[in-house]
């Protein structure tokens, strides 16, 4: 080898061990630096007519797991998601309150079922009176207060979605923006890994806020999409749009309609301008976006819906009267007359009767409705899974009423008709008797403290009756639990819990015992829409273990949020525990190899110094 020779592969392997040592330094710098990534350089012999003459620098390697990497980013998003349902469960507990505790919702209940215990025993006690209106008014504002609290909640989880959409527009942007920067790097650049670390830390951030696939592509650069296809970043970023709703209550909910739609929606604007609604499309399956969509819509509305569900059954309990047709007949035709007038909005015609074709007993329910834009009713309407549900527009009158009614049923063979006045007849289909009409009743609400039986609006929803009704905006039974009170009239005059009519003796326990029995006793049917319960087999009991079971339920969901939460840890844990061992810094491995690198550049010092001294020699002689 020439002096030359010799002096070019030492410059060169001083310049390769320099970039080294500047690497080892770093590393050093940033070893307890997040996100930080251990770096390497890979060197390679140039040679010249087959001999090595000196080595460089091919490329700065950045030295992680991708495999783990990828793993790390799933369970990213699903200990992200697991957290936050977790986090809104633990605070949806405590609206409840802890089961026997003195301000939980269960011993609230049921002090007031104790209540209305003792006034059966004591009916003309004025002070026991007192304590069933002052327990009520308890139960109410407890209603009240747990549907504030749970609409907090989807609130918050309103802004939690705003706050993580602008971290993912953010986080998208710097993305694309570091995609452009290495499209012009080469991978001999140090800064080329180090924005490689930047862009990592983004992707990572977002993959807490929803599930995603990176791809890796050429020259560096990533594509971003998310799981189920949406593509989220190349060169260019797409942008997440929303529009929180300031404040929530039982009846803002989202909606694929927008002209119904009542809280924000996820709208996506990819680069080439097209539009995709994040919500309808479920585009987003994991992360603390998707936690918070499903808080905000589906777990905390239905918890909002299990309250409502309690309030509505029990005002109904105490005040549905329900009245018996008279059986009559026509000719050849059975069946039975009923006198329809005193319904309200929400109250119902029932018709039961059998198929005697196949044996099959049937029920058909015709509900008073007043506003036509509520029709055509769900058979949702009632729990009953195997009802039919009629919507009756009152609106128009009653020659109307009967004609729909006669609509209704006409396929069934029975036959509706108005003798007189606002009565209507139901009679079967004649010679043969193919249908039998069993019953023909009426549902209305009491509306009077002194109609003469036990029923009673004991529940008001403010100041209007409860009825359930129906009409264009959606149920009155949405958001009930949130306006539920007690009738003024039994806090301005606590006899009526007693006195149902005229010279009633004060000592009567007979509506103190219909109303203990309603609560405590009769068995209801709940809807099954609320989450407890199956269509085809709704939950039936009292209202006593209708609400513990609510409670058991919601205590299931705490549990299960938490257990899938520390699940989520563990796995992410042991992942990012592999991870830094492939990617992390090692103290003791880096001064090894600053060790090494010491020696070879002073070797290659060497080498110089004696070149020099021989060319020095050279040129004296």
């Amino acid at each position: 080898m020439g002096l030359s020779q010799a002096l070019i592969s030492a410059m060169s392997g001083l310049k390769a061990n320099q970039s080294a040592l500047a690497l080892v330094s770093s590393n050093v710098a940033n070893a307890g630096t997040a996100g930080y990534v251990r770096k390497t350089t890979t060197q390679v012999a140039q040679s010249a007519t087959g001999t090595g003459i000196s080595v460089r620098v091919s490329a700065v390697q950045r030295e992680l797991d991708v495999y783990v990497q990828r793993q790390l980013r799933v369970e990213n998003s699903g200990a992200s998601y697991a957290t936050a349902r977790s986090q809104f469960y633990n605070q949806l507990q405590s609206i409840y309150g802890q089961p026997g505790a003195s301000n939980s919702f269960d011993t609230i209940f049921n002090n007031f079922t104790e209540s209305v215990q003792a006034l059966s025993g004591s009916p003309d006690d004025a002070a026991t009176r007192s304590a069933v209106v002052s327990a009520a008014q308890l139960l109410t504002q407890q209603l009240n207060s747990m549907t504030k609290s749970i609409q907090g909640l989807r609130g918050s989880a309103e802004l939690g979605i705003s706050d993580a959409v602008s971290q993912a527009n953010d986080a998208m942007q710097r993305i694309a923006d570091l995609n452009v920067k290495l499209a012009s790097t080469t991978s001999q650049d140090a800064t080329a890994a180090t924005m490689m670390d930047q862009r990592d830390a983004y992707i990572d951030k977002l993959s807490r806020l929803m599930d995603i696939n990176v791809i890796p592509g050429n020259a560096g650069q990533v594509t971003i999409y998310t799981t189920s296809g949406v593509q989220l970043v190349s060169d260019k970023a797409s942008r997440i749009d929303f529009s929180p709703q300031g404040t929530m209550n039982a009846n803002t909910q989202w909606s694929s309609d927008p002209n119904v739609r009542q809280v924000g929606t996820l709208s996506l604007t990819t680069a080439n301008g097209s539009t995709v609604d994040l919500i309808e499309s479920k585009a987003i399956r994991s992360g603390s976006i998707a936690a918070f969509i499903q808080m905000r819509d589906e777990d905390l509305v239905q918890a909002q819906a299990q309250l409502d569900e309690i309030a509505s059954v029990m005002a109904r309990a105490l005040s549905d009267k329900t009245t018996a047709g008279t059986a009559v007949t026509s000719s050849a035709q059975d069946g039975f007359t009923l006198d329809i007038s005193g319904l309200s909005s929400g109250n119902k015609i029932t018709i039961s009767y059998t198929d005697s074709l196949t044996n099959t007993a049937r029920t058909i329910n015709l509900v008073r409705v007043d506003d036509p834009s509520a029709l055509p009713l769900s058979n949702d309407f009632t729990a009953d899974p195997k009802d039919k549900v009629f919507g009756i527009d009152f609106s128009a009158g009653m020659a109307s009423v009967f004609s729909q009614i006669a609509n209704a049923i006409g396929s069934t063979g029975m036959v509706a008709s108005n003798p007189s006045g606002t009565t209507l007849q139901v009679l079967n289909d004649g010679p043969g008797n193919v249908v039998k009409v069993n019953a023909l009743t009426k549902t209305e609400t009491a509306s009077s403290l002194a109609g003469g039986s036990s029923e009673l609006p004991f529940f008001m929803d403010g100041t209007r009756l409860f009825t359930g009704a129906i009409n264009g905006a959606g149920s009155q039974s949405t958001g009930f639990a949130g306006r539920i009170t007690l009738n003024s009239a039994l806090v301005s005059d606590p006899s009526k819990l007693v006195a149902f009519a005229s010279g009633t003796a004060a000592g009567d326990s007979t509506r103190p015992d219909f109303i203990y029995e309603k609560l405590t006793g009769a068995s209801l049917q709940f809807s099954p829409t609320t989450g407890i319960g199956a269509t085809n087999a709704p939950f039936t009991g009292s209202i006593t273990t209708y609400l513990r079971q609510v409670i058991s339920v919601q205590g299931q969901n705490a549990s299960a949020a938490a257990s899938l939460k520390q699940g989520q840890d563990v796995v992410q844990a042991a992942l990012q525990e592999r991870f830094d061992d492939a990617a992390g810094v090692n103290i003791d491995e880096e001064m090894a190899n600053l060790l090494q690198l010491q020696n070879a550049y002073a070797a290659n010092a060497r080498v110089m110094s004696v070149v020099k001294d021989m060319l020095d020699t050279l040129m004296q002689m």
